[in-house]
């Protein structure tokens, strides 16, 4: 009797735990567990503790109210220019109302993927590749926009929807990194000019400053040489006349640059001045009367024989290059006729006795 007892106590307190383990529910933050009452919906579990009546209430579903991420396999999706490219897609949603997720539809989630790959196969079929791969942007937004509209009746709130690659055959792939290559290389060769078409510009603009800079200082030095020469000319000029020299010294230092005037490489036609002979004369008459004049006495140190001496060898030295000058001359001028000589006629040999203007026995008795 007692063991009877004892199994009735036990399975009195089972019953009891059972009852309070099925009327208590404890739901945790950001859930919410849907009630039913034999069948019907009753109400809405809320975070926290919750009694419900034994074995009459039941829990229906378990929602989530987070956000919740779903990657969905890749689907083949034809672009408008008829290639076969495979998308990747990543949803983001969560659930707003918890009965109408459990009621409106069995499988809120498989229709979502669903409706995903339909919109995503009608927004990529009016692309082309080369749009599809540039507007992603505009494909999440379309997409999100369509399966927020959809899905707002199913209790359900889809933030965003991401395509996380889009991926083309191989042999479009291949296309595309040729392409690609081709691009870089012609962005290569543009770049390349441009830096030699600049490395030139500024090479002539080196080239032109340099040129400029040298006949700037060419000029420079040009003018400070004439400067200088017209300096030095004044100066001469100015000695000159301070010194005030008289007609027999410049006709003396004339007789002595004769033979430099004649001894030039590149002479080949000399003209003797007419006033040569004058101021040979002059020297000559000079010379002669030497020792009667005040103003040009020479020093009682200088010896006349040897200044005429030297007037003597000058003036010979002067024909000598007059005479050769004129043989040149004339050998210039038959060489390019060719028939014999024509021209200047042959000039006398001058002896220094006659440039002196008178013979040598009576300069002596003067």
């Amino acid at each position: 009797m007692e063991v009877v007892i004892a199994i009735v106590v036990a399975f009195v307190a089972l019953f009891v735990a059972i009852t309070l383990i099925r009327a208590v529910r404890i739901v945790p933050q950001q859930r919410n567990f849907v009630v039913e009452r034999l069948g019907r919906y009753q109400r809405t579990l809320r975070p926290g503790l919750n009694v419900l009546v034994p074995f009459i209430d039941s829990v229906r579903t378990k929602v989530d109210l987070r956000e919740q991420v779903v990657s969905f396999p890749p689907q083949p999706v034809i672009t408008s220019d008829n290639l076969v490219v495979s998308i990747d897609t990543v949803l983001y949603f969560k659930v707003v109302d918890p009965v109408r997720a459990t009621y409106e539809i069995s499988n809120f989630l498989q229709a979502i993927e669903q409706l995903t790959v339909t919109t995503l196969r009608n927004v990529i079929g009016s692309l082309d590749l080369e749009k599809a791969l540039t507007s992603r942007e505009e494909i999440n937004r379309h997409l999100s926009g369509v399966l927020d509209e959809t899905t707002g009746r199913w209790g359900i709130k889809v933030t965003r929807v991401e395509i996380k690659a889009i991926e083309p055959p191989p042999s479009i792939r291949d296309s595309m990194e040729k392409q690609m290559r081709a691009e870089r290389d012609r962005r290569a060769a543009i770049l390349n000019a441009e830096g030699h078409k600049q490395a030139q510009i500024l090479t002539a603009e080196g080239e032109k400053q340099a040129a400029v800079l040298r006949a700037d200082g060419d000029r420079q030095a040009r003018i400070l040489q004439a400067e200088g020469q017209a300096k030095a000319i004044r100066t001469v000029f100015d000695a000159i006349h301070t010194a005030n020299p008289s007609q027999k010294v410049l006709a003396y230092q004339y007789l002595q640059a004769l033979p430099q005037i004649a001894n030039g490489q590149a002479s080949k036609v000399w003209i003797v001045p007419a006033e040569l002979t004058k101021a040979l004369e002059g020297l000559g008459g000079a010379l002669g009367g030497l020792a009667g004049t005040a103003g040009d006495a020479p020093a009682a140190s200088v010896d006349a024989g040897a200044v005429e001496r030297e007037a003597a060898e000058a003036a010979q030295a002067a024909a000598a290059a007059a005479q050769e000058v004129q043989q040149e001359v004339q050998v210039a001028e038959q060489q390019a006729t060719g028939d014999g000589p024509r021209g200047l006629p042959a000039a006398a040999p001058v002896a220094p006795s006659d440039l002196l203007g008178a013979p040598a026995p009576e300069r002596e008795r003067a």
